[in-house]
């Protein structure tokens, strides 16, 4: 049986976790280390994402870089209902996939360069916060080369990966997916 495609994955999250008593308020936390190759899929998606939802009150981008722990505070202020964690993550497929994980089944699939592994930081929002935690893993080409860009599959695994969210997510509109 095969997985349902990440954007569909995340619609019918979204869809779950809609109330009528309380806006929908989505954290999209971007990991990886910049100075290593595709280790940077999920700090290229936070940049490429945080100038489209500057004025959004309902979509919170981060760029957590390769310590995660550190923008917890950030979360607990922001009070999301879905903290959407964005990493390079080793899954044993083609460079550039990208599939919706959930965290509990990724102990052994982050490429590994962050002082936290997600899983833990993920435990840790649910049980702290009280929120949905899902990590979107982008299969990496090279994690090992100092100061290497992305590689061209990871690149349009990342643009394709901004441009879901932003029309997902209806940036700076209403973001239900009713």
């Amino acid at each position: 049986m095969s997985r349902p495609s990440w954007p569909v994955v995340l619609t019918q999250t979204l869809e779950r976790l809609t109330r009528a008593d309380r806006p929908l308020r989505i954290a999209i936390v971007g990991i990886g280390h910049e100075l290593c190759g595709d280790d940077a899929a999920g700090v290229a998606v936070a940049c490429c994402l945080q100038p489209l939802v500057d004025a959004s009150d309902r979509v919170f981008v981060i760029n957590a870089g390769p310590a995660p722990e550190n923008i917890t505070g950030l979360l607990r202020r922001f009070d999301p209902s879905l903290v959407l964690l964005v990493d390079a993550a080793q899954m044993n497929q083609a460079p550039g996939t990208v599939h919706w994980l959930d965290w509990k089944d990724t102990v052994g699939v982050s490429a590994s360069t962050h002082t936290l592994p997600p899983h833990v930081l993920a435990g840790y929002l649910t049980a702290e916060l009280g929120c949905k935690v899902a990590l979107l893993g982008i299969q990496p080409s090279n994690t090992c080369v100092l100061g290497a860009p992305l590689s061209p599959e990871v690149q349009r695994a990342v643009d394709s990966v901004v441009q879901t969210l932003s029309h997902t997510l209806a940036v700076g509109a209403d973001i239900s997916p009713n």
